[in-house]
C-alpha cells in the first residue's frame, strides 16, 4: 500500500503505534459500534492513555506537546479501521484544542487543558437550522446579565456531543451588527440551561455521535468568553480552515483502509484459474486508486506542513479536504464492486467505508464551499 516515506523517524513510529491500536482495540468493536450506533465507552480511557486525544496540548497541562502534523496522522491511521473514532480525534485536536490554545487565556489554558488532555472530550458548536454553508446565519443570542452570559438558541450537528463535556459554542451578543457580533464561550455540560437533545440517525459513521445542543437561559460566567467579545467569526473561521485539513486525514485513511481489505481479497479470490487481481480490467482499476491515494496524502501532508510551518495553508487545506473526500467515495464505491456479491452484504467492511465516506463532501464545508475558497484565493 502507500509508503509513507516522507515521514520523519518519530512520525513513522508514532503513526504505526495508533495504527496498531487501532487495529487491535478498535477494530473489534467497529461492527458493534455501527450498528447499535453507539460509541464503545471503554475505548475513551484507552484512546486518552495512547496520547492522541491532547496531541498539541503542552506536556505540563498533561497533553503530548506534539505537532499538528502528529494530529492529522492520529486520525488518518485511525480511519484506516474506524472513520467514526477518527472523527471524535479529529474534532478534539483540530477544532477544540487548537482554538483553545491559540485565543484562550492564561487561566482557560490551565483550566481546560489538563482535562482535554486526560479524560474530557470537546465539541465545536457552530452549525444551526439556519446556518450551514452560510455559518454566520446563526440565530442563537447571547445576552450580558451582570457577571454572566445568558445564551439562547438551538445547536445542530454537533460531533462528540453525547461524549463532550465541553463545548465551544457560537451566539450573537449584538444581532444589530452581523458577524461582529459574533462571540465563542467555553460552555460546560454542567452548566445551568444547557442539555443535549436529539442524537441523529445517521447513513454512516454512526458510532459518532451527531446531536441538537438546547440552550435555555445557558448561563456562562464571563471568564469563559473565548477570545474577545465579537470576535467569534474570526475564531470559527481559523479552526475550520484546520479542521479542514483533519477531515482530509480522515477520508485520506478511510480510502486507505477499504483499498488495503479490498486489494487482499482480491489477490485471494480466485476465478477461472487466477486471482482476480491479476486481471488486466481489475488492475487498471486498482493501479488508478492507489494513484489517487498517493495524490490525496500527499495535499494533506503538505497542507499539514504548511499549517506548523506558519505558511498560509487555507487554499491547500480546502483542496486537500476536497480532493481526499472525492478520492474517499470514489475508493469506497469501487471496493464494494471489488469484493463483488459479498461486498454488497453487511458482513463486508466496505459496505461501511462506503457509507461512511459520503460525509466527507458535507461536513466542515461542502465540497461546492471548498471550490469557492480555491477560486478566490487562485485570484
Amino acid at each position: 500500500m502507500t509508503a509513507l516515506t516522507d515521514l520523519r523517524d518519530e512520525e513513522r513510529l508514532f503513526f504505526d503505534t495508533v495504527l496498531a491500536f487501532a487495529r487491535d482495540r478498535i477494530g473489534p468493536k467497529v461492527r458493534e459500534m455501527d450498528e447499535s450506533a453507539h460509541f464503545a465507552p471503554s475505548l475513551l480511557p484507552e484512546l486518552f492513555e495512547l496520547g492522541v486525544m491532547g496531541v498539541e496540548i503542552p506536556s505540563e497541562q498533561g497533553g503530548s506537546g506534539s505537532s499538528f502534523f502528529n494530529a492529522v496522522l492520529a486520525v488518518q491511521a485511525i480511519a484506516r479501521v474506524d472513520p467514526s473514532v477518527a472523527v471524535l480525534v479529529d474534532v478534539q485536536n483540530t477544532l477544540v484544542e487548537n482554538a483553545l490554545l491559540r485565543w484562550g487565556t492564561a487561566e482557560q489554558k490551565n483550566r481546560y487543558c489538563p482535562k482535554l488532555a486526560s479524560e474530557w472530550v470537546g465539541s465545536y458548536a457552530l452549525s444551526e437550522a439556519s446556518s450551514g454553508s452560510d455559518a454566520f446565519a446563526l440565530k442563537a443570542r447571547a445576552e450580558r446579565r451582570g457577571d454572566r452570559f445568558v445564551l439562547n438558541g438551538r445547536k445542530l450537528w454537533i460531533t462528540n456531543a453525547a461524549e463532550s463535556s465541553l463545548f465551544i459554542v457560537f451566539a450573537n451578543v449584538d444581532p444589530e451588527k452581523g458577524y461582529k457580533g459574533i462571540t465563542a464561550f467555553l460552555v460546560e455540560r454542567g452548566f445551568p440551561g444547557f442539555s443535549v437533545g436529539k442524537k441523529e440517525d445517521k447513513l454512516g459513521i454512526r458510532a459518532s455521535s451527531t446531536c441538537e445542543l438546547l440552550l435555555d437561559d445557558c448561563e456562562v460566567p464571563l471568564e469563559n468568553v473565548l477570545g474577545e467579545v465579537g470576535k467569534g467569526y474570526k475564531i470559527a473561521i481559523e479552526a475550520l480552515n484546520e479542521g479542514r485539513i483533519g477531515i482530509g486525514a480522515q477520508m485520506l485513511g478511510l480510502a486507505e483502509g477499504a483499498f488495503e481489505q479490498a486489494l487482499g481479497y482480491m489477490r485471494e479470490r480466485v476465478q477461472f484459474g487466477k486471482p482476480i487481481a491479476e486481471f488486466q480490467g481489475m488492475q487498471f482499476q486498482y493501479a488508478r486508486l492507489a494513484m489517487e491515494i498517493e495524490a490525496a496524502r500527499l495535499l494533506v501532508y503538505n497542507a499539514a506542513r504548511l499549517k506548523d510551518a506558519g505558511q498560509p495553508f487555507v487554499k491547500e487545506a480546502a483542496m486537500a479536504k476536497l480532493f481526499a473526500s472525492e478520492v474517499a467515495e470514489r475508493t469506497a464505491s469501487l471496493c464494494v464492486e471489488f469484493y463483488g456479491g459479498i461486498g454488497f452484504t453487511r458482513e463486508c467492511p466496505a459496505e461501511k467505508f462506503y457509507r461512511d465516506a459520503k460525509i466527507g463532501k458535507i461536513y466542515e464545508g461542502t465540497s461546492n464551499m471548498q471550490l469557492s475558497t480555491i477560486a478566490k484565493l487562485l485570484g
